[in-house]
């Protein structure tokens, strides 16, 4: 009688399907020990690359032993892009980290900086010259998990703005966020 490891069930259903589990496993957690090790997370990456090691180990010994079927390769492949787009989507879930926001417009940008102010976000501004004429340029250090409601807002206030979003490792000082009333963003318009 043939145990269930010797069924063509097992051979080409359940052990690719197995292969395709650990391999999203194994490389979700890989992108994930990547993107900590880029923030400087110490302790975390190394406990992601053991279980990433794990899994792969145990993963590649049953594709060895079953080398003559094809269809382990397949699933190999296939759990290996599956685990690169889900590792991609659990990382921007977790926004782990700082983005310095760099916001750049041509209209009047008085509106878009008290409501950045107001919602609790730092702030620097200034006037700069491009190459269609005078820009105003607002600099802000964020959190990751905070981009998309500071992207609605540049939307709704100066959705002509060019943006641009950059990973920051680290940050000296907190950033806190003063209320100024629009007088006081006028008087450094003009200088005064």
């Amino acid at each position: 009688m043939e145990g269930i490891y010797e069924t063509d069930l097992f051979s080409y259903v359940i052990l690719p399907l197995l292969i395709i589990v650990a391999r999203i496993a194994d490389v979700s957690f890989g992108t994930l020990r990547i993107v900590m090790v880029s923030k400087g997370q110490k302790l975390i990456a190394p406990v992601l690359g053991f279980f990433e090691v794990v899994i792969w180990l145990i993963t590649m010994s049953k594709v060895i032993q079953n080398i003559d079927n094809w269809v382990a390769y397949v699933a190999y492949g296939l759990g290996f892009a599956c685990g690169n787009y889900i590792g991609l989507i659990i990382e921007e879930k977790l926004a782990v980290g700082i983005v310095r926001l760099q916001i750049i417009t041509r209209t009047n940008a008085d509106q878009l900086i008290v409501k950045l102010r107001g919602s609790g976000y730092g702030i620097t501004y200034h006037e700069a010259h491009g190459s269609e004429g005078k820009v105003a340029v607002i600099y802000s250090i964020i959190k990751r998990s905070n981009i998309n409601r500071v992207i609605n807002l540049i939307r709704e206030y100066n959705p002509q703005a060019f943006y641009s979003i950059a990973d920051v490792r680290f940050v000296s000082k907190d950033v806190y966020s003063p209320s100024l009333p629009i007088s006081t963003l006028n008087r450094w318009r003009k200088g005064k």
